[in-house]
């Protein structure tokens, strides 16, 4: 390819828009162009690049037996009311954007494609001896992100690769499952990247397990704990850790004492000499169901600890068998609209009771109440008496009546011991998600009656696992770890070109001529190479080299007369003067490449 058929139009200043280096520079570059928020345009660069991370993904999976196909985009409602998810993903702020056609039928364009494919499989296999299933597709994925920002990183409309998997058994799930996991992490080394696997939350889509996989930046998105030997990583939403012991309230007899205006750990610690850890911290959230009703959660925690408040969320669903599909603290807008409720805000122990929600206005009347495992192990504690000032002393759990749900609902945190290994201390990075697997169950072939004829003759649901990988995401991740203060230096198995030629003077006739012979030899060897053919200065072709970041640039300068070329490697910054045997030999190791 030539620069002057490429339609390069690269930009020196930073995009407003563009609060992240790899938005900057995919739109310096010319890579990218946006149409409106949330919603870019792939140029011929990012394409190429695009093109190459899908024959990664797609050479990988195909050793793995999975089949490739392509699923509608449009997607009925009827089948997203059996999953149960319609509501959730279209109400509120649901991500999904959804139409009504002429004849009134709803519809919303694909985010995911679990009910579709499991309609389809439903319809298409009917033994156990057709199992097991591997299929994925590449395609356009729709998300009415409410804040769409970093380009392709957060955006409305983006690629993506998703695979669904189905099984007779189990274990032949968790076999495929750790298929897709090698698969996954022979596709991100490919890719060039640097990553790491981490346990995660299941989401909105569900599932007993799955694990996400992280491009390490310190523009990630998600906080990243990581135990000290590498052994164990999780997202903060997921990961689980042990705490200190912390300072112990000898116990003694239960009494309440007088605390006017301290409303926080901060001030009531301050004021009676205690410590955080001695004192039982009560929130109150509003859970809100896919049938539109709002539970009261009373939750109880450790006073130095903090809530997870997707945990939260996930063992309420999971040990209550209700689909919560929002969870917040509770808030004092809340009371005003409940006149009849009067809650001591500062002053709430875990023993308040249900009374207080007799009159409420659009709520359950009755609490659900969780206390953390950092809670519950407290021997004697403090805690509010439910009056306004007031606080008891030397509480314990014996004394309170009403039953607890006991779980671990608290946000792990750097500094935490490993619960794998109590010796390794829990640090903290950030990370991009690129990547993401799920191991199913039988959640959405039960909802959508999808079943095969099992060794018995009887017939039982599809066990299922899902596979997901951003490739557009993944592009940008990898300019967020790949670049420096010239621009990007993409790895070379997914660079938009692996070479290219400048010809440092136009109209110098031996440049112009002994690059357009380099070049000609590259694409009889089928290296991927661009020749910078414009009648530009020479300054102002390096740096937009250096900008769009192809690994390998080949100068026809000054020496091209003595028969000698620079050679200059993006990644390390070093240039070599060699003449045209050696540039071909050189290459030809480098790019792993037939011999030039």
């Amino acid at each position: 390819m030539r620069v002057s058929r490429l339609m390069l139009v690269t930009l020196r200043d930073v995009p407003a828009e563009a609060d992240i280096i790899s938005h900057q520079l995919l739109l310096r570059g010319g890579f990218i162009k946006r149409l409106t928020g949330g919603i870019y345009a792939y140029m011929p660069l990012l394409w190429k690049v695009i093109k190459k991370i899908n024959l990664i993904v797609e050479e990988e999976l195909s050793t793995k037996g999975c089949l490739q196909t392509l699923l509608p985009q449009l997607q009925p409602s009827e089948i997203w009311e059996k999953s149960g998810r319609w509501k959730s993903y279209t109400k509120g702020e649901g991500i999904m954007f959804n139409l009504k056609d002429r004849q009134g039928k709803e519809l919303g364009l694909g985010p995911t494609h679990e009910e579709v494919i499991t309609q389809i499989i439903d319809q298409t296999i009917h033994s156990y001896k057709q199992l097991p299933i591997n299929i994925f597709q590449i395609q356009t994925k729709f998300r009415d992100e409410i804040r769409p920002r970093f380009g392709l990183m957060r955006s409305r409309e983006f690629i993506m690769k998703d695979a669904y998997s189905f099984h007779a058994n189990e274990d032949d799930l968790q076999s495929t499952y750790k298929e897709m996991k090698d698969a996954y992490e022979k596709i991100f080394t490919k890719c060039g990247l640097n990553f790491v696997c981490v346990d995660a939350d299941s989401g909105a889509i569900g599932g007993a397990a799955s694990q996400e996989f992280m491009v390490t930046a310190e523009s990630g998105e998600d906080l990243i704990l990581i135990s000290s030997d590498g052994k164990y990583a999780a997202n903060q939403e997921k990961a689980v850790s042990l705490i200190d012991e912390g300072k112990l309230l000898k116990p003694n007899k239960p009494s309440i004492i007088s605390t006017p205006n301290q409303k926080t750990i901060d001030d009531l610690c301050h004021c009676n000499d205690f410590h955080p850890s001695q004192v039982v911290k009560v929130l109150i959230y509003i859970a809100v169901t896919e049938d539109g009703k709002k539970h009261p959660v009373l939750v109880s925690i450790r006073g130095d600890q903090e809530i997870n408040e997707i945990k939260l969320l996930n063992q309420i669903s999971y040990k209550l068998k209700i689909n919560v599909i929002d969870i917040r603290i509770i808030t004092t807008e809340d009371i005003k609209k409940q006149a009849n409720i009067h809650i001591p805000f500062g002053f709430i122990g875990p023993d308040i009771d249900d009374n207080l929600l007799l009159n409420a206005k659009g709520w359950e009347k009755k609490f659900i109440r969780i206390a953390d495992n950092s809670a519950k192990e407290l021997k004697s504690f403090i805690c509010g008496n439910n009056v306004k000032d007031e606080h008891k002393i030397f509480y314990t759990w014996d004394l309170i009546n009403n039953q607890q749900l006991i779980c671990d609902i608290r946000k792990a945190k750097p500094g935490d011991r490993c619960l794998h290994d109590n010796t390794q201390k829990l640090k903290e990075c950030r990370g991009i998600e690129i990547g993401h697997i799920f191991q199913l169950g039988r959640k959405y072939s039960k909802s959508l009656n999808a079943t095969f004829t099992n060794d018995k003759g009887t017939e039982e649901n599809f066990w299922m696992g899902c596979y997901g990988i951003g490739i557009s995401r993944l592009a940008q991740a990898a300019v967020e770890q790949n670049h420096d203060d010239s621009g990007i230096i993409w790895p070379e198995s997914i660079a938009p070109f692996e070479v290219v030629i400048i010809i440092a003077n136009i109209k110098n006739i031996e440049q112009k001529s002994m690059a357009e012979d380099i070049y000609q030899k590259f694409i009889e060897s089928r290296v991927d190479v661009l020749l910078d053919d414009r009648d530009e200065r020479a300054g102002i072709k390096f740096k937009d080299a250096d900008l769009i970041g192809i690994p390998w640039r080949i100068v026809a300068g000054r020496e091209a007369s003595s028969g000698l070329f620079e050679l200059h490697n993006r990644k390390t910054k070093t240039t070599d003067l060699l003449d045209l045997n050696s540039v071909f030999k050189k290459l030809s190791e480098e790019l792993n490449t037939e011999k030039l």
